[in-house]
């Protein structure tokens, strides 16, 4: 296999992670730490842990006595004294790495019973003293990298029973003693910097066992002393541990020689990282390893400074090797670089190949086809086209017939086609990545191979999808492109992804009837509910999070319920990634903690049951109302300020002429209608005829049927007409008194009209009716009967003359 098209200056692959955590104010009610001038750090999300990092503080920072997890790294913090991490003892995970860190108190750590991770890595600390650790008998993880320590000194970590990783050294490290890790059984991870080690006593390492990961990085050792190099390596190398060896140099045969004692012990896993080589030295390796069952063999951030002449290993036995991966490898003499067809003896057993980030341009096809055992092949963030892939898959000539898992993720490949095509032929190939290309476009229709599982299309360019996905499809990865619909049938789909796209609504579940994974984030949501979901009949994992959503009752109902899981599906993502973006008053709040009021949530309900309550209210009011006979005196009010102002008006008048009211009439009578025979059969006749007999002088009378003017408001009518006449009589009977709305008015204004004048009213009953048999809104007219004396209608004959001779004297103000 060659590695062709490298840039001959060094370009390593450097991968930053960026976690960036949506932070609430926390406001949660817990007792905080106390203390000083210390600054509080309130960056705690609703896990309880705090991000103080990068903040500035020179002192630890007052948190709540709550927190699990304390994240102070990258600040100025220089001490930490014994009160500074009292009453933390939830505390989990506490992080001070990169501060600068030179005295920390015997006792800093000794309430934080429940610790079990701790970073104290590039601070300043030049001695490391054991009571800090004394109490800390939960802790499983500690890392004391990078400080300025030259040696571990009394036993640290015989207290640490449950301790299984640690990290220590540094740039002044420079010996390690038997008893120096004392109380250290067994380790999952261990991590030893000592670049500048002079003095290693054999067996300083030997006695933590199990172990299974070791790191270390020799680089003084193996340029100056390789016996003691040989040392550390024979102490930590068991055929059950992973071993890696970073940061130095393998120059001529005495560096390769340091390894005799990891081969002896049968070591099988091995990864050298950010390292350089020559020719010679790769030979020597291979013989130094020959007939070791090693299984895994990894570079990494290597410097190839040879021309790759490895022919020399060829008679060594390598078929164990299981697994090789190369990555950021750059080759120094790139165009005297030789092809790797000589080292067959290297390529026919691997079963699993990855050359990632390494400028690789093409892999030839006689190199592809010496790999006859490959099942994975790993050319990911290299130089392929779709041209040099055709080439190293051998366009249509058979190879790699075992291959299952094949990833060209992060090459420039732009036809999808063409790639369809080429690994047509691989009737082995379950997975495949073309991620992080640059399609743009999808054909119709595409040809693959029909074992096809597995297919991630993510970070493209994809604007639209059509039917060229394999129908044998369980996985689908089409995060991060421009999507905005899917409406492919994949029958046997299990697993969708589709985050980071443009989609505004849920893709039909009827389209995937098998998918128990959907995972929809960072697109343009803005809500869902149960009806989205319903058609997914098998839905088993969810994750929405990071849109833009709006919260509505309905939304926050239904995501509220799923987030405590009662829902058919289950969110796998974070509750934190639900975030309201509208209405404004609650954009970003957590949806977990939103509570909506029963007027946002039931506008209709609500205002359908306040109308029927405001019209049940209005009825028993009206009720009450017209019991009271209030909308009757309202009326006679409205009536009389509107005739009142029409007197007011008259009266400005005459009295800007200087004239006095015209008196046309001597009563104005005011009577019921079912009363109108009485009075004009019996009182006009009487008072306005002339009697000889009786010689009495004729009265005017003023009555409505005859003397209101057409076409004036009747409530003009009435005040003109009592205006003009010296006094009003008022004929009462029953009739009078359960008359029509209209007489109430019109005599209602004339009891105001009257209170003025006194004795202008004059009563005649026409039948027996007392005080008390006049309603009491009539609070006038019972009132006048209470003041005034009135005239009763006689039923006998004989006394009529008596009642006319007295109505005459009222009329004329006779005594």
């Amino acid at each position: 296999m060659s590695l062709k098209g490298a840039s001959s200056s060094r370009m390593t692959f450097g991968a930053s992670c960026c976690c960036s955590l949506l932070l609430l104010s926390w406001a949660f009610g817990q007792t905080s730490i106390t203390g000083g001038d210390r600054s509080p750090c309130q960056r705690c999300d609703l896990q309880l842990s705090c991000d103080c990092s990068h903040s500035g503080f020179s002192h630890v920072p007052m948190v709540t006595d709550q927190a699990l997890r304390l994240d102070l790294s990258f600040n100025n913090i220089t001490t930490i004294t014994r009160d500074d991490l009292k009453g933390l003892s939830r505390l989990v995970a506490l992080d001070l790495h990169g501060n600068r860190l030179s005295s920390i108190h015997p006792s800093a750590f000794d309430s934080l019973w429940s610790l079990e991770e701790l970073d104290l890595s590039d601070n300043r600390l030049t001695v490391l003293d054991p009571r800090w650790f004394s109490e800390l008998g939960a802790l499983q993880q500690l890392n004391l990298l990078n400080n300025p320590y030259s040696r571990l000194g009394s036993p640290l970590f015989e207290g640490l029973v449950r301790l299984r990783i640690l990290e220590f050294g540094g740039p002044v490290l420079e010996e390690l003693k038997t008893g120096d890790l004392k109380g250290v059984t067994q380790l999952d991870r261990l991590t030893v910097r000592a670049n500048n080690l002079i003095r290693y006593e054999s067996g300083a390492l030997s006695y933590i066992w199990p172990l299974g990961q070791v790191t270390l990085s020799l680089r003084g050792p193996f340029l100056t002393n390789t016996a003691l190099a040989s040392a550390v390596l024979t102490d930590v190398s068991y055929p059950e541990t992973h071993l890696t060896l970073e940061d130095f140099h393998l120059i001529g045969n005495q560096s390769a020689q340091a390894f005799r004692g990891s081969a002896r012990k049968r070591i099988r896993k091995i990864t050298f990282r950010n390292f350089s080589t020559s020719d010679e030295s790769v030979v020597d390796m291979l013989e130094v390893i020959n007939g070791v069952p090693i299984t895994v063999l990894n570079l990494e951030e290597v410097t190839l400074t040879g021309e790759g002449r490895w022919e020399k290993a060829s008679w060594t036995d390598h078929r164990s090797i299981d697994e090789f991966l190369i990555r950021n490898a750059v080759v120094l003499d790139v165009f005297h670089f030789t092809s790797f067809l000589q080292l067959k003896f290297l390529l026919t057993y691997p079963r699993k190949v990855s050359v990632i980030n390494s400028q690789v341009f093409v892999m030839p096809c006689l190199t592809s086809q010496l790999l006859v055992s490959l099942q994975y092949l790993d050319l990911s963030d290299n130089l392929l086209s779709d041209l040099t892939l055709t080439e190293s898959l051998c366009d249509q000539k058979p190879t790699l017939r075992e291959l299952r898992v094949l990833n060209v993720s992060g090459n420039p490949l732009k036809s999808l086609s063409t790639i369809s095509r080429q690994v047509t032929k691989l009737t082995k190939l379950t997975h495949l990545d073309i991620s992080r290309s640059g399609f743009s476009s999808m054909p119709s229709l595409c040809s693959w191979p029909f074992t096809l599982r597995y297919l991630n299309i993510s970070r493209a360019k994809l604007t639209t999808v059509t039917c060229c996905f394999p129908k044998t499809l369980e996985v689908l990865d089409l995060s991060n492109n421009n999507l905005k619909d899917f409406r492919v049938t994949l029958p046997l789909l299990r697993e969708l992804y589709l985050s980071g796209n443009k989609f505004l609504r849920f893709p039909d579940g009827n389209l995937f009837p098998n998918l128990q994974t959907l995972a929809i984030q960072s697109n343009t949501l803005n809500l869902f509910g149960r009806s989205d979901l319903q058609s997914y009949r098998r839905l088993e994992k969810l994750q929405a999070g990071q849109n833009k959503f709006i919260c509505s009752c309905d939304f926050v109902s239904f995501l509220q319920t799923l987030l405590k899981g009662g829902g058919d599906a289950t969110l796998t993502d974070k509750e934190d990634s639900y975030r309201c973006d509208s209405p404004l008053y609650l954009q970003g709040e957590s949806v977990s903690t939103v509570h909506l009021s029963i007027l946002e949530c039931h506008q209709l309900l609500f205002v359908s049951v306040s109308c029927g309550v405001a019209l049940l209210l209005g009825s028993l009011l009206c009720v009450l109302l017209w019991r009271l006979h209030v909308f009757w005196y309202l009326k006679m009010i409205w009536a009389w300020l509107k005739a009142k102002r029409s007197s007011q008006q008259r009266q400005r008048r005459r009295n800007d002429e200087e004239s006095e009211a015209l008196i046309s009439f001597d009563a104005f009578v005011s009577y019921s209608e079912r009363d109108a025979s009485w009075v004009e059969n019996f009182l006009v006749p009487e008072l306005e005829e002339t009697n000889d007999s009786r010689s009495q002088q004729p009265l005017s009378l003023c009555l409505h049927k005859r003397d209101f003017l057409p076409g004036q408001w009747i409530m003009d009518n009435i005040m003109n007409s009592i205006e003009r006449s010296r006094r009003t009589v008022f004929v009462l009977s029953e009739n009078f008194v359960q008359s029509d709305w209209c007489r109430y008015e019109l005599d209602f204004s004339h009891f105001w009209l009257f209170d003025a004048k006194g004795d202008a009213a004059i009563l005649i009953l026409l039948e027996p009716l007392s005080r008390d048999d006049i309603p009491k809104r009539f609070y006038k007219l019972r009132r006048l009967m209470s003041s005034n004396t009135y005239l009763k209608w006689p039923e006998e004959e004989e006394r009529r003359e008596e009642f006319w001779r007295s109505l005459r004297c009222a009329l004329r103000g006779d005594d």
